[in-house]
């Protein structure tokens, strides 16, 4: 069983940043695929960020360049670090862990969920 807890979320002005992470209890993650999705109002969840295999990341391409995804396996902690923060990059903000090292952005594959944490960016 691995337990996820998300933390970070707040309410910030376009253009500035926030650094969100992911603390796992239960298990290692330096084997999983870790990744970051999230969920406007109205929308259905989506890619954000993975890192697989190691030292391996994937964007989506609405954050490349702005968004940073890290792993301090010592730690079993996942971070994502977010600058230069737009209105649509407003949702909840939620990790996941797929045991088998997928390296995928598609959330069905993902066996585990943290809880989420709100961003929110004005304008």
């Amino acid at each position: 069983q691995v337990q996820l807890v998300e933390s970070g979320g707040g309410l910030v002005q376009a253009g500035g940043s926030l650094r969100l992470s992911c603390a796992a209890s239960g298990r290692t993650l330096s084997t999983y695929t870790m990744g970051w999705f999230r969920q406007a109002p109205g929308k259905e969840r989506e890619f954000v960020a993975i890192t697989w295999g190691g030292h391996n990341t994937f964007y989506t391409n609405s954050v490349k360049g702005r968004f940073t995804i890290s792993r301090d396996n010592a730690k079993s902690t996942v971070y994502l670090q977010m600058n230069s923060l737009k209105p649509e990059d407003t949702a909840v903000y939620y990790c996941a862990a797929d045991l088998l090292d997928r390296g995928s952005i598609l959330s069905q594959r993902y066996d585990y969920w943290g809880q989420g944490t709100q961003v929110t960016v004005s304008s």
